[in-house]
């Protein structure tokens, strides 16, 4: 009994020895990633009305881990949801999460999980011509532009009449089933839309306010030379006018406020957790706050500044 015990021992030890020495090392398994936090490509796709603070936010992360690089594809948010079937797109980043119906869809299309979570709080800013006289809106008087029954003609411009996350937000959580005016004018991009402004008095601008709001930033101290950002009524005080600052948007008295999502999908934690991780902690968040968004995942205090200081 005792000899068969001791050549039991003897063949399970061989056999754990034989499971070790076929098992990879942390290193090899990483090593055969296509891709890590560290080092490796992915292509991403983010809505064009966040384009510099994402670009900002690629820059650094890269700058700190040299052997990464992440192609950014600025497109509509409609087009990022599309995206999101796409196998070689890792990330999307747009202004919501998805439903459980959607993450449904994605789960059973590609067989993984995606993960979303909001790491930032952004503004539509409202943008006019320097020579306009009044800049003061009441959201009524908003949706009167945009609906074209407001007292003077002016044109609004978007970044695109559809499929763009501005588009959504303004018919969403603006009109509320009521249409939108068919003199809207549609530019290509964000700058576009400050392009247009800056040349048109009769017309009255949509855009993220990251396109706009960093005063440290030189081609948005240009922008701001260009056009001028009206001011909203506030949510909490009638008769008082604010503008998307940061104060403004953290404590939700300027009206239009949206969220900045990144939804997540791979198979292994590769180089878009990396960057998702990047972003929700505290060097990501804090350039969030340089650019003037809100910071959603880290607390950090907020003073009230001026854009057209």
């Amino acid at each position: 009994m005792t000899r068969c015990k001791g050549r039991w021992i003897v063949a399970l030890a061989g056999l754990l020895v034989f499971q070790l020495a076929a098992c990879d090392t942390y290193q090899e398994k990483a090593a055969k990633l296509p891709d890590t936090p560290l080092r490796g490509e992915i292509h991403i796709s983010a809505d064009e009305s966040f384009r510099p603070i994402i670009e900002e936010e690629v820059k650094v992360y890269e700058s700190n881990y040299r052997g990464t690089k992440i192609n950014v594809h600025y497109k509509p948010e409609a087009e990022c949801f599309k995206d999101l079937l796409v196998d070689s797109i890792r990330m999307i980043i747009t202004t919501r999460g998805l439903s459980k119906q959607e993450s449904r869809f994605v789960s059973d299309s590609l067989q993984v999980e995606p993960e979303w979570l909001g790491v930032a709080r952004d503004a539509v800013a409202v943008i006019v011509h320097p020579q306009l006289a009044d800049s003061l809106f009441t959201m009524k008087e908003i949706r009167e532009v945009l609906t074209g029954s407001f007292k003077k003609n002016l044109i609004p411009v978007f970044d695109g009449t559809q499929a763009t996350s501005t588009v959504r937000f303004i018919v969403d959580s603006v009109l509320r089933g009521e249409e939108l005016t068919p003199e809207a004018m549609a530019a290509q991009s964000s700058e576009g839309v400050i392009d247009f402004v800056s040349r048109n008095p009769g017309s009255i601008g949509f855009i993220g306010v990251s396109w706009i709001g960093n005063k440290e930033d030189e081609d948005q101290r240009s922008f701001l030379k260009k056009v001028k950002i009206a001011h909203l009524e506030s949510t909490d005080s009638a008769g008082t006018f604010v503008q998307p600052v940061q104060n403004n948007i953290y404590l939700g008295v300027y009206p239009m406020v949206r969220d900045l999502f990144y939804i997540r999908k791979e198979r292994h934690r590769g180089l878009g957790y990396g960057f998702a991780n990047f972003m929700k902690e505290n060097v990501g968040q804090l350039i969030f706050k340089r650019a003037y968004l809100v910071p959603t995942q880290k607390k950090y205090t907020l003073r009230p500044i001026r854009l057209n200081e």
